[in-house]
């Protein structure tokens, strides 16, 4: 019996950077989460251990420090494009390189307004923790081709009403009730492939002002579809961004249904018309689906 090695990677997984930039008074935060996974000319070091072919994931982990501080971080995607193609381009036994980024949000501490009187003020140097989603960017570099694919998670969404669920295949299992009037809520994942570009334009896209399209994009798109099914919205959703983004050729949607149902308050003496719901956190339906323009260019291995 012979064995053979297969498809390998390793790297370096969330290296936590933080980078301030300090324009006078008034401070930047970038926060982020990076991972490195690297592959290439690394049959050796599985079947000898000879690592002539390995860069030490702690010098990954000090490349994204080096590197926050040299080029700074405009961007999550251009930042991982940065350290991509310096992975691969770099080092003959590095012939690919995965980039991925989690990006956590801080907004600036504004006093109360009432408090001196007159419009408040930015405190220049303090923030707290945004309580947005979380925005994630992967990407994928092999000396020739750059695919980036950016994203959110835990974008959580409800529509209070506007929302139906009906006619559904029914067995001698099913004892759900159908509904003509019920919450809609999710947690969105979501992840966009940005079509490919010129490796040296890519570096200076825009990414901040496509996210912020796809996101109202889709915020949109939820707030206005009447639903019948979470799957309804979710196309909806999808077809809006690909609609204002022409830059994205294909979305991808995890969303979990965040099952709301209104409490019998009968037994109480009290009535309920669709107003008090208990939040039931599991078991949960997880709807997941991608949107896509026909003749998009196949994802290669973007989305791993």
């Amino acid at each position: 019996m012979s064995f053979v090695l297969g498809e390998n990677r390793y790297g370096k997984a969330e290296t936590h950077v933080v980078r301030i930039t300090k324009d006078g008074p008034s401070h930047g935060i970038k926060d982020l989460t990076v991972s490195v996974a690297l592959s290439g000319d690394m049959s050796d070091v599985h079947l000898t251990g000879d690592n002539a072919a390995v860069l030490p994931t702690d010098t990954q982990k000090n490349t994204v420090f080096a590197f926050a501080q040299k080029y700074g971080i405009e961007t999550s995607e251009n930042f991982a494009v940065l350290l991509a193609q310096h992975f691969v381009d770099s080092q003959p036994t590095i012939h690919h390189a995965r980039v991925e980024v989690a990006e956590f949000g801080w907004d600036r501490i504004r006093p109360w307004a009432g408090r001196h009187g007159g419009p408040p003020k930015d405190h220049g140097h303090s923030f707290v923790r945004s309580g947005r989603e979380t925005r994630t960017a992967v990407v994928h570099y092999d000396g020739a081709a750059t695919r980036v694919v950016s994203g959110l998670q835990d974008l959580v969404v409800m529509n209070s009403t506007d929302s139906e669920f009906h006619g559904y295949i029914k067995d001698e299992y099913t004892t759900l009730p159908e509904t003509r009037d019920r919450i809609l809520a999710t947690a969105v994942t979501a992840r966009w492939r940005h079509g490919e570009t010129d490796n040296a334009d890519i570096r200076t896209a825009d990414f901040d002002g496509s996210y912020d399209v796809a996101r109202s994009a889709m915020l949109e798109a939820f707030a206005e579809t009447y639903s019948l099914s979470l799957q309804q919205t979710l196309y909806a959703m999808g077809t809006r961004v690909l609609e204002e983004c022409p830059g994205i050729c294909e979305i991808r949607f995890a969303l979990p249904n965040k099952h709301h149902f209104a409490v019998d308050l009968s037994p109480l003496g009290l009535a309920n018309p669709n107003e008090t719901f208990y939040a039931a956190d599991r078991p949960y339906g997880l709807i997941e689906g991608t949107v896509l323009r026909e003749g998009a260019p196949e994802a290669g291995p973007a989305w791993t």
